[in-house]
C-alpha cells in the first residue's frame, strides 16, 4: 500500500480557493453595508460554547446537527456552533439587555455533522439580520424586505419567497384538544405531505378538525391559497390572523412569494411566520433554500427573557456560487 495521504480533508469540507473566495468577501461586505445602512448592529459570537447555552430553546433537530467537545479546563460539554441566531438571541437577552427594539446583524462560519444535502458543505457561513422586542407585523415586513435587498443586490436569478405560518396547524390542533404525542405525530406526517398517515392519524378526530388538517397540504401555490383557506379552514381567532399576516407579507414581498400552510419548519422553534428564498443555481438543486428566516419569540423566553424576535440567515457560500 502507498503511503497515506495526509492532507485530504473530511468528507464534505473543502478550502474556499481565491476566486471564490472573492465573491465571498464582496457579498460579506456588500451586505453587511446593507445591514448597517438600516441600522443592525454588527456582533461576533463565540464559535465555542457551552452545551445547555447553545442549544437553549432551539429543540432536538439542532442538537443532532451540533459538533460536541469535552472543555479541557471545565470538564464540561462543549458544542461547536450550528447556527448562530440563538447565539444572538442570548446577546440580546443577557448581555445588551434593552429596553425596546434592537437590531443585530452578524457573519460567520458553522459546522453540521451532517451536510443538509448531497451538495452541500458542513461549514457554511452564515450571514444574517434579527431584530428583537417587536411583536407586531411591521417587524415580519420589515426582515423580509431586509431579505429581499439582500438578494437583489447580491443579483440572484430568478429569487423566489416560500411563506408559511406555523400559527395555521397550531390553532386547529389546539382547538382539537389533541395531545402532544398525536400533535407530534402529525406535524411528521404533514411535514413529509404524507396524505395516507394524515388520514390515518385523523380517524378519531372530530370531522371540521379531520378536513382541516387533510387541507392544509394541499393549501401551496400563490395568494390563492389564502382565499382557499380563508373559506374553507376553521374560523378560529389565532388562525384569522396568522392569514391576515401573510396576506400583509404577499403584498409587501419585493420577490414574487409563494404560499405553503403545511410547512412547519422549526415547528418547535417558530411562533409565526416562516419562509425560504430560492434562487437558481444553489449547489446543483434547486430545492435546497438560499436563505431561511421567520418569527422565533420563544427562544428569548427560554433564555429567561421574554422578548419578540423575527430575523434570516443566509447562506453565504451558497450564494456565492449562486451569483457566479
Amino acid at each position: 500500500m502507498g503511503a497515506r495521504v495526509k492532507w485530504v480533508l473530511p468528507e464534505y469540507i473543502e478550502d474556499i480557493l481565491p476566486a471564490e473566495a472573492m465573491r465571498i468577501e464582496r457579498l460579506r461586505r456588500g451586505i453587511l453595508d446593507l445591514f448597517f445602512e438600516k441600522n443592525y448592529e454588527l456582533v461576533m459570537p463565540p464559535l465555542l460554547e457551552y452545551m445547555d447555552s447553545l442549544l437553549t430553546g432551539t429543540g432536538h433537530d439542532l442538537e443532532l446537527r451540533t459538533f460536541k467537545v469535552v472543555d479541557q479546563l471545565s470538564g464540561r460539554m462543549m458544542g461547536v456552533r450550528a447556527d448562530i441566531t440563538p447565539q444572538v438571541a442570548r446577546i440580546d437577552a443577557h448581555l445588551l439587555n434593552r429596553k425596546g427594539v434592537t437590531r443585530l446583524c452578524y457573519c460567520g462560519s458553522v459546522l453540521h455533522t451532517r451536510p443538509a444535502g448531497p451538495a452541500a458543505t458542513r461549514e457554511p457561513i452564515q450571514i444574517g439580520a434579527e431584530l428583537y422586542g417587536d411583536a407586531g407585523v411591521e417587524a415580519d415586513l420589515e426582515i423580509l424586505q431586509l431579505l429581499c435587498e439582500a438578494l437583489e443586490l447580491a443579483g440572484v436569478r430568478n429569487a423566489r419567497v416560500d411563506i408559511g405560518h406555523v400559527a395555521v396547524f397550531r390553532a386547529i390542533a389546539q382547538a382539537a384538544e389533541v395531545g402532544a404525542e398525536l400533535e407530534g405525530q402529525l406535524f411528521e406526517a404533514l411535514q413529509k405531505k404524507d396524505l395516507p398517515a394524515l388520514k390515518e392519524l385523523t380517524k378519531k378526530i372530530n370531522s371540521k378538525t379531520r378536513e382541516a388538517l387533510l387541507l392544509l397540504p394541499e393549501l401551496y401555490g400563490g395568494a390563492e391559497v389564502l382565499d382557499a383557506a380563508e373559506k374553507k379552514l376553521p374560523k378560529l381567532p389565532e388562525l384569522t390572523r396568522a392569514l391576515g399576516t401573510l396576506r400583509k407579507l404577499a403584498k409587501a414581498c419585493r420577490l414574487p412569494a409563494g404560499f405553503d400552510l403545511a410547512e412547519l419548519r422549526g415547528y418547535h422553534y417558530h411562533t409565526g411566520v416562516v419562509f425560504d428564498a430560492y434562487c437558481d443555481n444553489v449547489s446543483g438543486a434547486a430545492s435546497q433554500p438560499i436563505a431561511r428566516g421567520g418569527r422565533y419569540d420563544e427562544v428569548g423566553k427560554a433564555f429567561g427573557r421574554a422578548r419578540p424576535a423575527t430575523g434570516f440567515s443566509i447562506d453565504l457560500r451558497n450564494l456565492a456560487g449562486a451569483v457566479k
